[in-house]
Order: structure tokens, then C-alpha cells, then sequence
């Protein structure tokens, strides 16, 4: 066995392996020999089958200039490759205010047109009188 740390995840999930398996470790005392033999050969047959896990982690190096991996230094093209996700973010955000006040212009002339071709006179829609009248008119 390694002696490398474990993290706080792994050592939970140590912890959680060994309650489970004394917790069956003690129901097995009660099993018959049959019953048993088939679960150690089982568990033998697990163990065989399951797949090594390796992690293989890059070391991290705190420089003056912020995070750096390993030995992984940004060319130019790697760094106009890692702008360009924020550029067409900012392209997308213009064209998107810039069709939103098209279309707030657009519906406000509408309002416009359809106040000034209507047969009352605009001064009449600011008359509390005549929002009296269009409530009682309603029913």
C-alpha cells in the first residue's frame, strides 16, 4: 500500500467502506458455512475485476503573474484563442441591446401612429374624465 495523503473525500470515503464492511462482517457471523463461502469467493471475484484508479495531478505554481500549470506557457495564439470566447461575448451583448432599442423604438412609434391617426384627439386620453368614461363604458 502507498503512503501518499488521502483527501478529505477519500478519507470519507475509507471511513464509509469500513463501517460497511464491519457492519456486514457482523450479519456474516450469523450466515450459514454455504452462504458464506459463496460471499468470500464473491468478494474475491470483486476485487479481481475492479479496475486501479489513477490520478495524475499537474503541479500548480503560484506566480506573480497568477496561476501557471506545470510548465505550460501561453503562446500568442493560445492567448487569443483563450480572448476570443470573451469577445464574442461582448459582440453577442451589443447586437443584443442594440436590436432591444430597435425594437423598444419601434413599438413606441407604433403607439405613436396609432395615437395620432385615432379619431379622438390625444389630449382626450389624459382626461380623467375620460378614463371615467372608458370604465363605465366596459360593461
Amino acid at each position: 500500500m502507498t503512503n501518499t495523503p488521502l483527501t478529505h473525500s477519500q478519507q470519507l470515503q475509507e471511513r464509509f467502506g469500513r463501517q460497511v464492511a464491519a457492519r456486514l462482517a457482523a450479519g456474516a457471523a450469523e450466515l450459514p458455512y454455504e452462504v458464506t463461502e459463496r460471499l468470500r469467493a464473491a468478494r474475491v471475484q470483486a476485487v479481481a475485476r475492479r479496475k486501479p484508479v489513477s490520478m495524475q495531478f499537474a503541479p500548480v505554481l503560484a506566480t506573480a503573474g497568477g496561476l501557471r500549470f506545470g510548465d505550460e506557457r501561453l503562446g500568442f495564439w493560445s492567448r487569443i484563442g483563450s480572448a476570443l470566447p470573451l469577445v464574442a461575448l461582448v459582440a453577442g451583448l451589443v447586437v443584443i441591446h442594440t436590436i432591444e432599442n430597435d425594437r423598444r423604438a419601434s413599438e413606441v412609434a407604433e403607439v405613436d401612429a396609432a395615437l395620432l391617426t385615432d379619431d379622438l384627439p390625444p389630449a382626450a386620453y389624459a382626461d380623467p374624465g375620460f378614463v371615467q368614461f372608458l370604465k363605465t363604458n366596459r360593461d
